[in-house]
């Protein structure tokens, strides 16, 4: 999502990273990352993967804690909307402070780049549009110990929330980079990523919710820049 360190020690591609003000968005082909061919494979996967791993595991947390009594019906809702906006605030501050962490040194260049920089220059790779699934079963197994230790048996609830969010946010950013903007208030979707891909990144971070670009004032403007 400049110099680098040295290929051959990260075992990148001998490409250059690019720094943010260098990237220029196109809209055909793929980068490079790795040299080794089985890494460079696994940061490419198709949409579904990801997205039906994050909603089995909504569904099966809602599920194993209602059937075993850990939640009941209405905290279980209360609990799934909490967990569902808290993932939109962590989607914003991801997305913000992390994915556009400032290129101030040679190895930040290439984090950002091979995190969040590459999907900058080639935004219509549809397959770099979530993580591989070897990454998201790990990633929705560190979710569930870590709310585990903070909220105890509420767990279940705020873990389905939180992954039904994670799983809306890539579809709903696949929809926008593969689809062409719909004719309905859907558009706005689409009208308010593409801001942030080609007016300026500094704006728009949120991709399933405008909510945090409200919250915190990154809306874009609504006079074209001059």
């Amino acid at each position: 999502m400049n110099s680098a360190s040295s290929p051959s020690t990260l075992d990148t591609a001998p490409s250059p990273v690019k720094t943010p003000d260098q990237i220029k968005p196109k809209h055909k082909g793929s980068a490079q990352l790795f040299k080794n061919p089985v890494l460079e494979r696994l940061t490419h996967t198709h949409i579904a993967l990801p997205v039906s791993i994050f909603l089995i595991t909504a569904a099966g947390s809602l599920y194993y804690g209602l059937t075993h009594g850990f939640i009941n019906g209405i905290s279980a809702f209360g609990l799934f909307l909490l967990g569902w906006f808290m993932f939109t605030f962590v989607e914003y501050a991801m997305h913000r402070y992390l994915y556009h962490i400032p290129a101030t040194t040679p190895k930040r260049a290439k984090f950002q780049y091979t995190m969040h920089g590459v999907h900058h220059e080639y935004p219509k790779d549809k397959t770099r549009l979530a993580m591989p699934p070897i990454v998201t079963v790990f990633v929705a197994s560190l979710l569930f110990f870590i709310f585990k230790l903070i909220f105890g048996s509420y767990v279940f609830g705020i873990l389905a929330g939180f992954t039904f969010g994670y799983a809306l946010y890539l579809f709903v950013h696949y929809a926008i980079h593969a689809y062409s903007p719909p004719k309905n208030f859907l558009k706005v979707w689409w009208t308010h990523h593409a801001q942030h891909h080609y007016r300026q990144d500094e704006i728009a971070f949120g991709v399933s919710s405008t909510l945090w670009d409200h919250i915190i004032g990154t809306m874009p403007s609504k006079k074209p820049s001059e």
